[in-house]
């Protein structure tokens, strides 16, 4: 089991790789561009142009997610001191079992998915992320190039 300190010493190391600049542009583009209606065109995106931001973004959360499931980090203090981790499984869950199948990956993602829903109010969380993820993709076309 990780001490308290060391938790949040690995949680603070967490957020300052969020703040390098290529990650931060990637997260922008998942919130503010990505908004797939389909596992098609996930899978689409994941596979073509936008395939960097795309990974960025989940293999971060899902690496992340890995520690905290693992002991690394502890998960209360994680999941009190992050929450872009519930959005980024809200937006690609509905996709998760064709994205794992046409990926061939049964495993795609399923450290975020297990730290996500192991979270005693996880769908009350998850539905909060939904409606927000749902308002930021009201005025925008479909899903549009990364920076």
């Amino acid at each position: 089991m990780t001490s308290k300190a060391d938790s949040a010493n690995l949680i603070l190391r967490l957020y300052e790789l969020r703040r390098e600049q290529t990650l931060r542009d990637a997260r922008d583009w998942f919130v503010t561009r990505f908004h797939p209606r389909s596992a098609e065109e996930v899978f689409s995106v994941w596979m073509g142009r936008d395939s960097a931001p795309y990974r960025m973004v989940t293999t971060y959360w899902d690496m992340a997610a890995a520690l905290v499931n693992h002991g690394g980090i502890d998960a209360a203090m994680f999941n009190e001191s992050n929450t872009e981790h519930n959005a980024v499984f809200a937006k690609v869950q509905p996709f998760l079992p064709e994205l794992r199948r046409r990926a061939r990956m049964p495993d795609y993602l399923t450290h975020l998915e297990r730290l996500v829903l192991a979270q005693p109010d996880a769908e009350a969380r998850l539905e909060v992320f939904r409606r927000y993820l749902t308002h930021k993709a009201a005025p925008a076309a479909p899903i549009t190039e990364a920076p």
